[in-house]
């Protein structure tokens, strides 16, 4: 699929209880019914890779990339029910979240 003329929200997250099993399969879990939401493209569920150099974050439990075809689309993501529902069911899972939207240049 290209690239282009699309919206990308990639969102990281760090777990509270970084080695926790249940706790990543859980977010995991929630992260795939979230990715039903009607507005989404696509979608990727992902961990930290093997590499290993100086300028790469490899202390996320697990990153979600989603593909909207519009800006407009991620804006009714944000406020769809099943967004709202993923954060109050799960943020008790994460410490923290860092979220990179980008598009075309």
């Amino acid at each position: 699929m290209p690239l282009s003329n699309i919206f990308l929200h990639h969102v990281y997250f760090w777990l509270k209880n970084p080695g926790s099993k249940e706790d990543r399969a859980l977010l995991i879990a929630g992260l795939k019914k979230l990715s039903k939401t009607p507005s989404i493209k696509d979608f990727h569920i992902g961990q930290p890779a093997g590499t290993d150099r100086e300028v790469i974050v490899r202390s996320y439990a697990v990153s979600w990339l989603v593909l909207f075809e519009t800006a407009a689309d991620q804006d009714s993501y944000q406020i769809d029910p099943i967004h709202l529902r993923f954060v109050e069911e799960y943020s008790s899972l994460w410490s923290k979240v860092v979220i990179y939207d980008s598009i075309d240049i």
